[in-house]
């Protein structure tokens, strides 16, 4: 287990190559993301995917997302990406947007029960393309325990994760602690799972008809329909004219 303080120029080369390696042989490292900090493997090692939920302290049917250091490598692992994930990810890519889309039915990896979809994320930090274009893609979860806050830096995730992971990287501070925005695409229309750094408003400037968590689309929660119809009642008017009496 070994920390690397990648804000010095010579830790940071030592400590991506010592993640990618770590990575390559189906062990777990703790990297930064434009948001929390992440505790992530090679997303094809079937065993590897399962430390990592371990680790967490989750089952498989919390699957953990895969990060991708391109836009283009999410060809690679995602087959009829809905018209709206390719709206999104060209609003939002790289950033603290998660997608759900389809997966290529021919992949040999096991990330949980998925049923035939994988959350995919392209992180807006340097480190972390760095590595992922050494690796390849990486199933990556936020670096805590289930229950437990988020790891604003290495040494947080350290105090929950231990010996469980490698290789921690440090780079500072999270700049966002608010996790990543995840809309499932292959939902239709698609649908706001979790509202992170990214709000929902954001989301249907590009894609208007997003559903809600609840499954509301814009205009269909009950208060707003009651605004809209408090906004359309005619108002009473305060003083009515007098009639003419009759002579």
């Amino acid at each position: 287990m070994r920390l690397f303080n990648c804000r010095k120029i010579k830790d940071r080369a030592t400590g991506i190559k010592s993640a990618a390696r770590a990575v390559t042989g189906g062990r777990l490292v703790v990297i930064p993301t434009d948001t929390v900090y992440g505790i992530g493997c090679d997303a094809f090692n079937h065993a590897a995917v399962k430390a990592l939920l371990a680790a967490k302290g989750r089952g498989r049917d919390m699957a953990p997302p895969v990060l991708v250091g391109s836009k283009r490598a999410l060809d690679g692992i995602a087959s009829d990406v809905p018209d709206s994930a390719k709206e999104l990810i060209e609003a939002f890519w790289p950033g603290p947007l998660t997608v759900v889309v389809p997966y290529t039915p021919t992949l040999t990896w096991d990330l949980g029960d998925t049923d035939g979809t994988v959350a995919v994320r392209m992180p807006l930090h340097p480190l972390a393309i760095e590595l992922l274009k050494e690796t390849g893609p990486m199933a990556v979860s936020s670096a805590n325990k289930t229950g437990q806050p988020p790891a604003e830096t290495a040494t947080d995730a350290k105090a929950q994760l231990g010996s469980d992971v490698s290789v921690y990287l440090e780079a500072g501070p999270s700049e966002d602690n608010l996790p990543s925005t995840i809309v499932d695409c292959v939902a239709h229309p698609p649908q706001l799972l979790r509202e992170g750094a990214l709000t929902l408003e954001q989301i249907r400037k590009i894609v208007p008809d997003t559903l809600d968590r609840d499954g509301y689309g814009p205009g269909q929660r009950p208060e707003d329909q009651e605004q809209d119809e408090n906004a359309e009642a005619p108002e009473a008017a305060d003083d009515a004219p007098a009639e003419e009496s009759s002579a």
